[in-house]
């Protein structure tokens, strides 16, 4: 079997899995085979050299290539739907996870409203279970922003936007949390969160507490895991934290002279804090809708 011969095997064997991630995201089927048939002549033109994981590699093309369609797409709607039939590609392993079982008319129209980042987002990290890493990348955004993309989209493929009364509750279980932590209170600062809250700090948050340890700033890392831990990280601090809507989700910001300095990136889950992202990197923060009060 010949260079070539290999390429067109190992490309068949990803074709089902390809058409099914753009069909999620195009919501047709004939715009589906076009974004495959654009990655197999991208993968001809680059070859298979230092493609170390080419199923991924083939994802993320047909993901940009998507995006680009999506991103080009003016008032078209979706193609007419007669059955769920329609879907390119046989059942496959993706198709057991959580929202893809729902794929039809009726998402696909959800779907169709989302802003192609949105889109984007939601397919691959819900229906393919890509890491918000690797999807940051594709975006070519950051993984706490392509996070809120998710989340926004998810929001209304589960019922539309998120209720004020949701967004009021979900302010006073931040602004708990920061009075839990001025306080010191340990055991009001773990009611408020999930056993299996994560919070994470970008390069620049872990920086900047490692050379102000002295003065009073937390030990951070790149990530820390656990009600405890994440507690006895803000335990005593987060007092000049201010309350925020950070892209339309409660949240909240450490501001020098009106100037956000970091901001405070929460998920909530079930009445809980289920994670918290440390922004403090300003290319990072020039991508957050934030609004202090």
């Amino acid at each position: 079997m010949d260079g070539d011969d290999w390429l067109a095997r190992r490309f068949d064997e990803n074709r089902t899995r390809l058409r099914s991630v753009a069909y999620r995201m195009l919501g047709s089927a004939s715009e589906a085979d076009d974004a495959v048939q654009e990655a197999w002549l991208k993968l001809t033109r680059s070859g298979s050299e230092g493609l170390g994981n080419l199923s991924g590699w083939l994802t993320t093309v047909v993901a940009r290539v998507c995006l680009d369609m999506l991103r080009a797409r003016r008032s078209r709607r979706e193609e007419p739907l007669d059955a769920a039939g329609d879907a390119p590609g046989d059942r496959g392993p993706e198709d057991d996870l959580a929202l893809a079982d729902a794929t039809g008319p009726a998402l696909l129209a959800v779907l169709d409203t989302l802003a192609p980042g949105e889109r984007v987002a939601f397919v691959l990290h819900d229906m393919f279970d890509l890491p918000f890493e690797e999807i940051a990348r594709i975006l070519n955004r950051t993984p706490t922003a392509t996070r809120q993309l998710a989340s926004r989209a998810r929001r209304r493929v589960r019922g539309g936007e998120a209720p004020a009364v949701d967004i009021a509750l979900h302010r006073e279980l931040v602004s708990a949390f920061l009075a839990a932590s001025r306080d010191g209170d340990f055991e009001r600062l773990v009611a408020v969160l999930s056993p299996e809250v994560v919070l994470r700090a970008d390069e620049r948050a872990v920086g900047a507490a490692a050379v102000n340890r002295g003065h009073g700033a937390p030990e951070l890392a790149a990530e820390i895991r656990g009600a405890a831990r994440v507690a006895n990280t803000f335990k005593g601090r987060a007092r000049a934290a201010l309350p925020a809507l950070i892209d339309g989700e409660a949240g909240a910001v450490w501001a020098i002279g009106g100037r956000v300095q970091s901001a405070f990136v929460f998920t909530i889950e079930g009445a809980k804090i289920t994670a918290i992202d440390i922004v403090m990197d300003t290319t990072h923060l020039a991508e957050l809708d934030m609004k202090i009060g």
